[in-house]
């Protein structure tokens, strides 16, 4: 079958998860920034907490429907991956525009089916593993200096050869391009086309190359050739909850979802590392204080905001998880498994800094709210005004016009009225001269 025959069955596949789905649930909306709500929605389908991540959908779909698409089909190829293909290419099917949609059900219809799909299904983040120890793992340094000056031809044969698979990721990232993406990589134009016909000869599966070649058209995220590149890899799985930490709830936002990437999140890590917690001082000892805000929030994310419940374990998913939670920290420390145990432990605290933050942003948006409305309030009362100002001066100008049409006074009475004495005037009975 050629890539457009197998998409069509993917997208039978796609109308028979909607139509299962029937009703879709009646959508709450958070009271977050879209920035949250994708952290919150990503989140909560890694941790399996399908009412938490659809209400954060429909938030998304209300305010910022374009964001909440693009990070639905992100989702897909890096928290679900190898191992659940089948949403993952559903998933890649949806993204094929608002007007596909509809004919299914429309958006939410849609976008809940997704959402309830992604959430159920097993997690594999081995993909998103495989990115950063390619981009930042030291042993990589080599070969992402001397992969670049390779012939397309010549990276497609390592890509789909039997070396070490940081080598053949890098190779295929070369391959297919690294001009389109702000990474740590050498810029590179690649061949997309050339390039996944390639692997497809090379004996790849043919369907999960196709759908990497239709996430990857639609999304440029490496993400997604990764992953056709991981089912290439024997593998005995299991599949485990990883053990998460205890969770506290600021309305309608839980604990976890505060990360480095919205202002509440980055704020509370910043406040963090002013405090007097064994996690704080470390960081204060062994990282530059120009790093330290970025450097806390990887560590925060490996041992809490990237932990997920149904994981598909199996050797190189774990041994590529252990070179970035401890090999990949950054260029101060190649070994982090200190400050792993001790974020851990520092958990609780970390919370306390989060609920002082988010009270703190949730006071100042209510005295925004409250001056917003008070201006509102303002501006509708001066707006009245003016509007019975502008009556009393229309009303003056149909006095003024009525005055202007009364007939003038003949000669005999002009004569008549200069006769009249001083005194006459001084009472304010009459007046003769215009603007008196």
């Amino acid at each position: 079958m050629n890539g457009p025959e197998i998409l069509q069955i993917i997208w039978g596949d796609l109308q028979r998860a909607v139509a299962r789905h029937g009703v879709p649930p009646t959508p709450r909306s958070l009271d977050v920034s879209p920035w949250l709500a994708m952290s919150i929605m990503q989140k909560a389908i890694r941790r399996g907490r399908e009412d938490l991540a659809l209400n954060a959908a429909a938030t998304l779909l209300c305010h910022a429907p374009d964001k909440l698409w693009r990070r639905i089909g992100c989702i897909a190829f890096e928290d679900i991956g190898v191992a659940g293909l089948e949403a993952v290419g559903i998933t890649t099917a949806a993204l094929a525009g608002k007007q596909a949609r509809a004919a299914l059900g429309g958006e939410w219809a849609v976008a809940s089916c997704l959402v309830s799909e992604l959430s159920r299904a097993p997690k594999c983040r081995a993909a998103d593993d495989l990115l950063m120890a390619c981009e930042l793992h030291p042993a990589c340094a080599e070969a992402r200096a001397n992969l670049p000056l390779l012939t397309t031809g010549e990276l497609v044969a390592l890509a789909t050869g039997h070396g070490p698979v940081h080598e053949r990721a890098l190779a295929l990232s070369y391959a297919l391009g690294t001009n389109r993406r702000t990474i740590k990589l050498v810029s590179r134009r690649g061949e997309p086309r050339l390039v996944f016909d390639a692997l497809c000869e090379a004996g790849w599966p043919h369907s999960i190359v196709e759908v990497a070649r239709e996430g990857f058209s639609r999304s440029s995220e490496m993400l997604c050739p990764f992953v056709a590149l991981l089912a290439t890899e024997p593998s005995q799985s299991i599949r485990v909850d990883d053990e998460l930490p205890p969770e506290t709830m600021f309305g309608d936002v839980p604990s976890w979802a505060l990360d480095i990437y919205s202002r509440e999140g980055r704020a509370a890590l910043g406040r963090f590392l002013e405090t007097d917690a064994a996690a704080a001082r470390w960081m204060r000892e062994h990282v530059k204080a120009s790093r330290r805000i970025a450097f806390l929030g990887h560590i925060v994310f490996r041992v809490e905001g990237g932990l997920a419940a149904n994981r598909r374990r199996w050797p190189l998913a774990d041994e590529l998880r252990r070179q970035v939670d401890v090999e990949r920290s950054g260029p101060e420390r190649h070994d982090a498994t200190e400050i792993l145990e001790l974020m851990r432990a520092d958990l609780p605290l970390l919370n306390e800094v989060r609920a002082a933050i988010t009270g703190s942003f949730r006071h100042a948006a209510e005295t925004l709210h409250a001056h917003t409305r008070a201006d509102a309030a303002g501006v509708h009362q001066l707006t009245a005004m003016g509007g019975r100002a502008k009556a009393r001066r229309s009303a003056g100008s149909k006095e003024h016009s009525r005055q202007a049409r009364r007939p003038k006074p003949h000669s005999a009475q002009k004569r008549q009225l200069s006769t009249l004495t001083p005194a006459h005037n001084r009472t304010g009975l009459l007046k003769t001269r215009t603007g008196e």
